[in-house]
């Protein structure tokens, strides 16, 4: 089970530079407005609760978290709207491509991500042309060293996760969206460091790219979809 999503990649690098850092700064916030729609209480509010961890963990200040809560529980009345939004597409060669964006204007999203795909010889497809190749799935990534010794597939049945991925540093335990909180909570009981919690799409059947020249342009068509400050994050059939 794989899935490729640049952006989480880029989220839980360590060092983001400072032209970057401002826009992933601001897609967080956006992410935090848009949870705390449904209430403003982390403690209460589990996809607030995500929504800060992950601000937190690429240095958001405080007070950018706390404004972002207010705008989405209606505190800050004088800051925009903000909507979420799933497109579909593909990528060139067919790469299947599900984009996440959190926006206060559709109109401009839709459009600069259409230029971005249609530069790179991608498009935008309808709803359902994509989204069946995907799972939803709670993904909760662990620093492998924290595992120690663990036994991970027996590790993986004690927290109740329906599957797991060994990756360079760390491994991926896979659940159901609504059970994610739960087995998130039971790996903190057991000590673990848990570097990220989210709920993401999942490739059903992942495909590898060997052509070099394909890889380049799927490389900068990430890279300029990453740094539109509308798109969120990016998931894709890539293994």
């Amino acid at each position: 089970m794989s899935g490729h999503s640049k952006w989480s990649k880029i989220k839980h690098q360590k060092a983001v530079g400072d032209a970057k850092k401002s826009t992933l700064f601001s897609k967080m916030s956006r992410l935090i407005t848009v949870a705390a729609r449904e209430g403003g209480d982390p403690n209460l509010n589990f996809k607030l609760r995500l929504a800060i961890d992950s601000a937190k963990a690429v240095g958001v200040p405080k007070e950018n978290i706390e404004r972002a809560i207010k705008r989405g529980t209606g505190e800050d009345k004088e800051l925009a709207a903000f909507e979420e939004v799933i497109y579909e597409g593909f990528g060139p060669g067919g790469v299947a491509l599900m984009i996440y964006v959190v926006t206060d204007n559709k109109n401009r999203a839709i459009s600069e991500i259409k230029h971005i795909l249609n530069k790179y010889g991608g498009s935008l497809a309808g709803s359902g042309s994509v989204s069946w190749m995907f799972s939803r799935k709670g993904t909760i990534r662990v620093d492998k060293k924290s595992l120690k010794d663990s036994d991970i597939l027996n590790f993986a049945l004690e927290v109740g996760a329906d599957d797991y991925n060994e990756e360079d540093e760390t491994v991926v335990f896979y659940t159901k969206p609504e059970e994610l909180q739960k087995v998130q909570e039971k790996i903190k009981e057991k000590g673990v460091n848990i570097e990220a919690a989210e709920v993401e799409f999942i490739a059903k059947e992942p495909i590898k790219i060997s052509d070099p020249q394909l890889k380049e342009n799927l490389e900068k068509m990430f890279e300029e979809l990453d740094e539109n400050e509308d798109v969120n994050d990016i998931f894709t059939n890539i293994v």
